[in-house]
């Protein structure tokens, strides 16, 4: 779902802090606002907003007439981030895909239904219906009723998509097109990262877990420099988006797979894109299988 301004300074507050850790800043590091709003192209007035953010959090310090000042160094910095509040859609967003997952919420379901259901704003309603609408989660129906569109909710489905994207994923990688985007790749590695640091995997929202999953898999496809793939894997995504919701609660699988990618992002920097065609293919085929036995315990 697309963020709204309030979250989207958040989001620049762990950009800044992304910025200095890999530029190695140190403590009384001078930030100045217009570099940085250069270095990460925005407006000087979504940095200073950030930058007030990060002074609340303890990262910088601002001081009178100078301006801002990095208060901890990029070693203690560690695997900080801020964290970004949710919106009202996006809880309403995650409450929908849930009910239906547990079956409370049937094939089709009336816009009425939806506002007695969850007691929401008709506007926070009509941008998270628009919101899994894009997603392909659902359709609207006759009159102001929704109908949720089929999923990878069967064995056979689940089994077409993994052998689906076993061909065209690692297939990606070897194109002659394929160039390899520094900058997003480090950025990916990242979020792993700070993933793997935190000991409450288990009780983050399976939508976090999924948006990071599949940025990881879109990042890779986009750098294929074919488009058509790239759209095959934002489907497959979207596909898949619903039953996975609910499927990352097993903490050991999902530091598994965060593990997979790390690799293969590890073999991409490194120009070896045979051993990373390999990995994601091996990757995937161990995320086939971990569905299957997900399916078969009733996880």
């Amino acid at each position: 779902m697309d963020t709204n301004p309030r979250q989207n300074r958040y989001l620049l507050a762990n950009r800044i802090i992304e910025l200095a850790r890999a530029s190695r800043f140190q403590a009384d590091y001078h930030l100045r606002e217009q570099q940085l709003a250069d270095t990460l192209q925005v407006s000087r007035t979504p940095i200073r907003a950030a930058l007030m953010l990060l002074e609340e959090q303890g990262v910088v310090e601002a001081r009178k007439n100078k301006g801002f000042f990095m208060k901890l160094g990029a070693e203690e910095l560690g695997r900080a981030e801020v964290e970004i509040p949710t919106s009202p859609q996006q809880d309403l967003y995650a409450r929908i895909v849930e009910d239906r997952l547990s079956n409370q919420l049937g094939e089709t379901i009336g816009q009425a239904e939806i506002l007695r259901r969850y007691g929401v704003e008709r506007n926070v309603l009509q941008k998270t219906l628009s919101a899994l609408t894009a997603d392909g989660l659902i359709t609207r129906g006759p009159g102001r009723n929704w109908t949720f569109q089929p999923t990878l909710d069967n064995k056979f489905a689940l089994d077409a998509s993994y052998a689906f994207r076993e061909v065209i994923e690692p297939a990606g990688i070897l194109m002659d097109s394929f160039r390899a985007h520094p900058a997003a790749l480090e950025h990916i590695r990242l979020e792993h990262l700070n993933l793997l640091a935190r000991p409450d995997v288990n009780s983050l929202p399976g939508r976090q877990l999924f948006e990071l999953d599949a940025s990881f898999h879109e990042t890779i496809a986009e750098c294929s420099g074919n488009t058509f793939l790239l759209q095959s894997i934002q489907q497959q995504n979207r596909l898949r988006r619903l039953l996975e919701f609910a499927s990352y609660n097993n903490g050991r699988r999902v530091r598994e797979w965060c593990q997979e990618h790390l690799r293969i992002i590890t073999a991409l920097e490194e120009g070896d894109r045979n051993r990373a065609a390999d990995l994601m293919r091996g990757h995937l085929d161990t995320a086939r299988a971990s569905s299957e036995r997900s399916k078969r315990s009733g996880g």
